[in-house]
């Protein structure tokens, strides 16, 4: 039996999930998170086997929640599902520690077997994501990297909520941070990515498929 905890902010979401996993008969729910908090939670107080983990949730969310789960649960395995297609999440997703990454588009289709891949101990990504990982590497490989590639996690999280509208302080209470800590972040990252402005900064995020929505 694979045990598996579904963590997503949106019920309707965790139901589709229940409904998608149900029809195998060796799998069983046993525990269901909406928020960051909630997951660590379950995770110090529950025993199972896979945890199918929403990207963007309220509170501590992304690649911190992933990195905060192996440091509990080492062995545990993560298979992130995100609204995200861009290989940079999934890229940053793995090297957190993460086993897996599936789109929700893909879920319909592809759940099930992404689940029993990482419980079985192997990685579920797409070619590209392998690809990019086995780039990074290689000697040199990060070479001709863009610049959204040199942002810390934090930093990146920052961009994207930039890019998909929310204001500074909008995005300090979403991750539990100061505005001030926000607000360098968001300092360091334009300078990073060589823009001045929002305007820029929109133009670069939906220049690289970076302008999704979040939440």
């Amino acid at each position: 039996m694979i045990r598996i905890v579904l963590a997503d902010d949106h019920a309707i979401v965790r139901e589709g999930l229940k409904r998608i996993v149900g029809d195998a008969k060796d799998f069983e729910v046993v525990g269901e998170a909406a928020d960051g908090t909630e997951v660590m939670q379950i995770v110090r107080a529950e025993t199972f086997d896979v945890l199918v983990l929403d990207l963007s949730m309220p509170g501590r969310s992304g690649m911190e929640l992933i990195r905060l789960v192996k440091a509990e649960r080492p062995k545990l395995r993560i298979l992130v599902l995100s609204m995200h297609q861009e290989t940079q999440y999934a890229v940053r997703a793995i090297k957190s520690g993460a086993s897996g990454y599936l789109t929700k588009e893909s879920a319909p289709a592809q759940l099930e077997q992404a689940i029993r891949r990482v419980a079985a101990g192997g990685a579920y990504v797409s070619a590209e994501v392998a690809e990019q990982l086995a780039l990074g590497a290689m000697p040199g490989g990060a070479a001709d990297q863009p610049p959204h590639q040199t942002l810390s996690d934090r930093e990146f999280e920052v961009f994207r909520m930039l890019a998909a509208g929310e204001a500074v302080s909008e995005i300090a209470a979403r991750l539990n941070l100061s505005v001030k800590t926000v607000s360098t972040h968001k300092s360091n990252l334009m300078h990073k990515l060589g823009v001045t402005n929002p305007s820029e900064l929109l133009r670069y995020a939906i220049k690289h498929g970076l302008a999704d929505p979040v939440g």
